[in-house]
């Protein structure tokens, strides 16, 4: 079944929303304490079609950690649905995750806003998944036996730092690096123990706590 278009003036309001949303990411990322109006000027849009889609800075906030948390589990669900193995499996999560660049703005805004319930499923389910993809890799045989999915987030933090003069070069320079990681975490004999604990389970919690 076909999906009617949208009227004119919904149209312009869902090109608006993602005008909004694409600039609210740029800006964000690039300052977490920039004000609001900075979202409004960088999207080409009135300050008054922001608050219409959304009501406050914590509620854009919100919705832009929600959109990543959603993305990540798309990209997880797809890694294990695939048919090409753990260890292709795990290559596939680490790279899409990567390239959709949501840990840059978990990197900018944890602590901006308080979460709500729905954010904390949304976390606990990526968590899940996560997991999943780890363990099936564990039981291949393909990644190394001392990395945790613990250490997961702190992989991709890294790797969301990794930026270039434009897209393009960021996007080569992460393929690189996220080969590079690929090899690391291969499980053939012959890798020297990792030093010290992994991350435990809540370790980074608190990084979510509003800062006054």
């Amino acid at each position: 079944m076909t999906t009617p278009p949208l009227s004119g003036r919904r149209a312009q309001a869902a090109r608006n929303d993602e005008l909004i949303l694409d600039a609210a990411r740029a800006v964000f990322v690039a300052d977490p304490g920039a004000p609001i109006s900075a979202v409004a000027e960088r999207a080409g849009v009135g300050i008054s079609a922001l608050y219409r889609r959304h009501g406050s800075k914590e509620d854009l906030l919100r919705r832009l950690c929600a959109d990543g948390l959603r993305r990540y589990i798309q990209i997880a669900e797809a890694a294990l649905a695939g048919t090409h193995g753990a260890g292709s499996a795990f290559a596939a999560f680490l790279g899409g995750v990567v390239d959709a660049d949501t840990h840059a703005l978990t990197i900018s805004l944890a602590g901006t806003f308080t979460p709500t319930p729905e954010l904390w499923e949304l976390a606990a389910r990526s968590g899940e998944l996560a997991t999943a993809i780890v363990d099936r890799a564990h039981a291949a045989g393909e990644l190394r036996t001392d990395f945790v999915v613990g250490d997961l987030g702190l992989v991709f933090e890294q790797l969301a730092h990794v930026r270039g003069s434009d897209d393009a070069r960021t996007a080569e320079l992460r393929e690189r690096y996220v080969a590079l990681f690929l090899d690391a975490l291969r499980a053939p004999a012959g890798h020297r123990t990792l030093p010290g604990p992994p991350p435990q389970v809540g370790e980074f919690a608190g990084r979510w706590d509003k800062r006054s």
